[in-house]
């Protein structure tokens, strides 16, 4: 927390009193000199009521500015009796003021009556314009003397300041109250809240944590923290803490929105206080680079600040004001950048950009441009009525110029057609006339430069020859001439040949060039072919006695032996002419730096291909930082070698070098621009390194970037490895590896592996990280559980979890096949682990059986695994069951095995027999293992039912019926009433023992069987079994208690009457049974 910054260099008065309808100025003046730009002004009444928005006929604002002083001046203007207290805030980007002051207004009026008024109310910010309305309308009276009403007030007692208020028209009670109190010098009293209040104000700066502190009476108070009024609640961002008397709020990553008036309420008093948050200085990360450019050209100054949206001032304020100004600003997040669309002259100068927290500046370098003639215009000798073309090429093909004839400008007629294509500017005259003769001359625009050539009139005169002289050359050694018969010419300038011939009559003249051994096959003129354009780059003009070879700017093509044949009918002579160009070399190539010290870096490079005809002298090298348009020699005189150490840069720093070849014709074209690279030592070796995972043919590595990397930075790594005991290193990865992890493939399997990663950065590579001990490579092998190694049996609707481990890294691929083909997904469902896949069947179906195959798979490497699944159910029932015989007491059954098995072995059949009458059946045969059986034990003239149950692991099958008749016989009538043949017997029980009463009845129909205790029906207590097994009915009683005693009846019912039994069951205590023992031992020992 910090204390707010004095600005105010003059403070509005305070407390100044005034006479209702009157104006009043209050003036505040601000220094801002400390700060960045203008400082922000405004006037607040009350607490929060911004008055800019109030502006008009009652309230005026002026604020003037000056530049020199940096003194702001801000005059309010207060009309009438708007009394209360205010406020002049003042605020900048990390700075702010505020002063408070209160205006009193006294309304001196004398009243006609009695007029009672309504209390000014809170001083909340609210203007009273009612008040204002009502003033207007009344009358003044004549002045009276005036009365000291402070003095009248003062000595009054308090019951009497609302009537002396409404007598003089005060009606500010409030502030009335306010300045009695300050007249009076009352003692300021305590809350009865609040031992300590907060801080008027606090500051702090955007992102920083601030606590806000105050001390109440009553240490279990609860308190409420309002932010502009409203209730803070409490969150991550806002802590609200309690320690004994000690109330705090803590306000964590403030921004600007937490710049606000802060409350602490207590029941209802309260303490204010006001959180300035401060924003951080903008820094500049990224400074303006210095731009040399030609008249025309873009330039672009371009900074970064250190956070969006920061406000840059460029140079002179004045730069933003202007319009029409032809600098643009663009803003691009952190980056800002100034554009000057075509610079000219006048922008040579110094460019600077400010923020709060920083100042950079780049300087601006403005040449004029250089038009460069790549083909000058020609002389041309023409004859009457033929054609003259003048042509001429400039290296820019925007530029536009103007034709002179002897001073004259030669302006476009039917004869003089002038045109503009490209870079070539032509001026063609048709019909050539002897006054077209002259001195032709080319002006570029805006450039101080003319090509100028001679237009020569050719009149044709035939002459009388008497005599014939063979034709002879003379050829001058002396001037291009460095040995006989060889000319040297400088390329791109132009040659000129003139060969002086005799004799008679005027010999023809050709220019023949011959192939040179040196040269390559595809020099631009065909072997021997005679040269007789006397218009173009390479011509002859010919004149009388006089022969010109003309070559326009030579070329390295044009280079070679050139024959010189001159015939007329008297003879023939020739001469041989070698043509060598010569030119600047080309540039050197493949510029690299090959190695680099803490200051220095050593550079190597490729002589040019070409020498351009003469030998290369040396050398000189530049370099500049990356980023940077400034180049520096680092050598004036020529150097010889090809390799060259560079000294005194600075390290971290990324420089770019370039090399130029000199020879005696001049200096080359700048090779292209080395790599970037950076005068730095080799980083520390990788730390910690580690296996991740391992596979068969593969081998997972990680570690860490090395603990001294240096301002050179880190290119990557370069992994090798070797097999154990071995020598020789294998480099893993083709390009380095710029994470700090790698897989080493194709590693031969079985062998152990010793692995070493090496930092690499322009300083070359670092010591290397190893293992301590080798790798192991291994197939991926499936461990099939010992139960599915067989025939895996599960009953239809049982689930299906079948878990199978297995080993490999990466994580190997695992299939899952049945029958040979992929596994439906919508059946089965299949998981996958790194340690393990699960073929899981929720509810089995019989189609779930099958061979079901695992297929695991690491890229070549595979194993495989096969499971067989059956899916078992109950079987059919048997299939035609049939009586074969009867005979006696017995009776022969056969049937056919079920025609659905189930899907597993029938391990037998279940046969059971049914009286007709009773209906209850019996087992007679159980696992009968034949499909034939023979059931005895019949009862002659009874009808039977017989059924087959077939058999598998499931259990039973479904059950056929099959009835049996003996030989007909008169039924008897057996209808007879339910008697117990058997009664039952009271029984004495000991307690916790199970116990069963039984008794036998017989009656017909078959009697529904009641059994009770104590008369009340024992219903389906799971502590009674109750049995009916051929008439023997019984009662199981499972374990019973004393509570169990008591009297049990049975009762037989059916439609013909009913009987019944009763006994008595005694069940005695554990204890009374051991004593009784004991008792009777004890007698026996007498």
């Amino acid at each position: 927390m910090t204390e707010l910054t004095g600005l105010f260099v003059e403070k509005p008065l305070n407390n100044v009193v005034a006479v209702a309808g009157a104006d009043i100025t209050f003036i505040a003046r601000v220094d801002s000199t400390t700060l960045t730009r203008k400082p922000t002004m405004k006037w607040l009444k009350g607490k929060w009521l911004d008055l800019g928005s109030k502006a008009g006929k009652h309230m005026q604002f002026k604020e003037t500015y000056d530049r020199n002083t940096k003194v702001c001046v801000c005059l309010f203007d207060l009309i009438l009796f708007y009394a209360g207290g205010y406020r002049c805030e003042v605020t900048a980007k990390d700075k702010c003021d505020s002063s408070v002051f209160e205006k009193i207004c006294l309304i001196l009026l004398t009243l006609n009556s009695f007029h009672t008024h309504r209390d000014a109310g809170e001083d909340d910010g609210d203007l009273d314009f009612s008040a204002l309305l009502k003033a207007a309308k009344k009358k003044k009276r004549p002045e009276e003397p005036e009365i000291d009403v402070w003095e009248l007030l003062k000595n009054a007692h308090p019951s009497e300041y609302e009537k002396i208020a409404f007598q003089y028209g005060i009606t500010d009670l409030r502030g009335m109250l306010k300045r009695l109190k300050k007249m009076k010098a009352v003692p300021i009293k305590h809350t009865e809240a609040f031992l300590k209040k907060l801080d008027s104000c606090y500051s702090v700066h955007k992102g920083k944590k601030i606590v806000l502190t105050c001390e109440v009476v009553d240490p279990n108070v609860q308190v409420k923290w309002l932010k502009n009024g409203q209730e803070i609640k409490p969150s991550a961002k806002y802590v609200m803490e309690a320690n004994g008397n000690i109330r705090t709020l803590t306000i964590n990553k403030t921004t600007l929105a937490d710049d606000a008036a802060y409350e602490c309420v207590v029941g209802e008093d309260k303490c204010f206080t006001e959180v300035f948050v401060k924003e951080p200085p903008i820094t500049i990360t990224k400074l303006m680079d210095d731009y040399h450019v030609v008249v025309g050209e873009r330039v672009e100054f371009e900074i970064e600040v250190s956070e969006e949206g920061a406000h840059v001032m460029w140079s002179d304020v004045e730069l933003h004001k202007d319009k029409d100004s032809k600098f643009r600003f663009k803003k691009d997040g952190k980056k800002h950048t100034l554009i000057i669309q075509e610079a000219t002259l006048d922008d040579i100068g110094m460019y600077h950009a400010w923020t709060n927290g920083g100042h950079t500046k780049g300087e601006l370098e403005v040449e004029e441009k250089e038009l460069e003639v790549l083909q000058d215009i020609a002389d041309l000798t023409v004859r009457a009525t033929d054609q003259a073309v003048f042509k001429c090429e400039v290296s820019d093909d925007k530029v536009t110029g103007k034709w002179f004839k002897d001073g004259a400008e030669v302006l476009p007629s039917s004869r003089h057609k002038m045109t503009h294509i490209g870079r070539f500017h032509r001026l063609v005259i048709d019909d050539v006339k002897p006054e077209d003769a002259g001195d032709y001359t080319f002006v570029p625009d805006g450039y101080a430069l003319s090509l100028s050539a001679k237009l020569n009139f050719l009149e044709i005169k035939i002459d009388y020859v008497p005599r014939q002289d063979p034709p002879k050359i003379h050829l001058d050694t002396t001037g291009n001439m460095v040995s006989q018969n060889t000319i040297i010419v400088v390329a791109g300038n132009k040659l000129r040949l003139d060969v002086e011939i005799s004799g008679e009559p005027a010999p023809t003249v050709w220019f023949k060039n011959r192939d040179v051994p040196e040269l390559p096959s595809h020099n631009k003129f065909d072997v021997c072919q005679p040269i007789t354009d006397t218009e173009g780059r390479v011509r002859v003009e010919s004149r009388k006695d006089l022969s010109c070879f003309v070559i326009e700017g030579a070329e390295r093509d044009d280079e070679g032996n050139y024959t010189i044949i001159v015939t007329n009918p008297a003879g023939e002579d020739k001469a041989v002419l070698f043509v060598k160009i010569v030119d600047v070399p080309d540039a050197p190539e493949d510029v690299r730096c090959t190695s680099v010290g803490e200051d220095s870096a050593a550079i190597l490079w490729n002589p040019p291909k070409f020498d351009g005809g003469a030998p290369v002298k040396g050398y000189l090298m530049e370099r500049k930082k990356k980023g940077s348009s400034r180049w520096t020699k680092l050598n004036f005189d020529v150097y010889e070698s090809t390799t060259y150490e560079a000294k005194r840069m600075i390290e971290g720093v990324l420089y770019e070098m370039r090399v130029f070849a000199v020879n005696s014709i001049g200096l080359s074209p700048p090779s292209l621009t080395s790599k970037p690279f950076m005068p730095i030592a080799p980083t520390s070796e990788p730390m910690r390194l580690t296996v991740h995972d391992v596979t068969d043919n593969s081998c997972s590595l990680k570690w860490l970037i090395p603990e001294k990397i240096g301002a050179g930075g880190l290119d990557g790594y370069i992994i090798e490895y070797c097999k154990g005991g071995g020598t020789e290193w294998v480099v893993a990865n083709k390009e380095i590896c710029e994470r700090q992890g790698f897989v080493v493939r194709g590693l031969p399997v079985g062998e152990k592996i010793n692995f070493r990663v090496v930092a690499v950065n322009m300083a070359g590579r670092s010591p290397p990280a190893t293992l301590q001990q080798p790798v192991t490579i291994q197939h991926p092998k499936i461990r099939l559980p010992r139960e599915l190694r067989t025939k895996y049996i599960r009953k239809v609707g049982d689930k299906v979890n079948l878990t199978i481990p297995f080993q490999g890294k990466p994580r190997p691929v695992a299939t899952w096949f049945k029958d040979g083909q992929p596994v439906d997904t919508k059946l089965v469902s299949v998981r996958n682990s790194n340690v393990d896949t699960i073929l899981f069947i929720r509810a089995a179906e019989r189609e779930h059986s099958g061979t079901y195959e695992l297929l695991l798979q690491i890229e070549n490497l595979e194993d495989r695994a096969t499971i067989e699944i059956r899916i078992v159910d109950k079987p059919g029932p048997p299939l035609n069951v049939r009586v074969t015989d009867v005979w006696g007491f017995n009776a022969a059954l056969e049937w056919e095995p079920p025609k659905d098995d189930g899907n597993c072995e029938i391990t037998g059949y279940t046969i059971q027999k049914a009286d007709q009458k009773t209906k209850e059946w019996f087992t007679v045969y159980e696992h009968n293992r034949r499909s034939n059986c023979t059931a005895s034990d019949l009862i002659m003239g009874n009808e039977y039912m017989f059924r087959v149950y077939s058999e598998n692991f499931c259990g039973l099958s479904e059950e056929p019926r099959l009835q049996c008749k003996r030989n007909p016989y008169k039924e008897k009538d057996m209808s007879c009433m339910p008697k117990f043949t058997q009664p039952l017997i009271d029984r004495s029980v000991l307690a916790g023992y199970s116990t069963a009463i039984s008794c036998a009845v017989k009656g017909f129909p078959k009697p529904k069987i009641v059994w009770m205790k104590n008369r009340r029906i024992i219903g389906e207590d799971p502590k009674f079994l109750m049995q009916n097994n051929q008439g023997v009915l019984t009662l199981n009683i499972r374990k019973p208690s004393t509570f169990d005693g008591g009297k049990y009846s049975c009762m037989a019912v059916n439609e013909l009457g009913q009987d019944e039994v009763e006994c008595k069951l005694d069940v005695r205590g554990k204890d009374s049974g051991e004593e009784s023992k004991g008792g009777r031992r004890v007698g026996r020992e007498e």
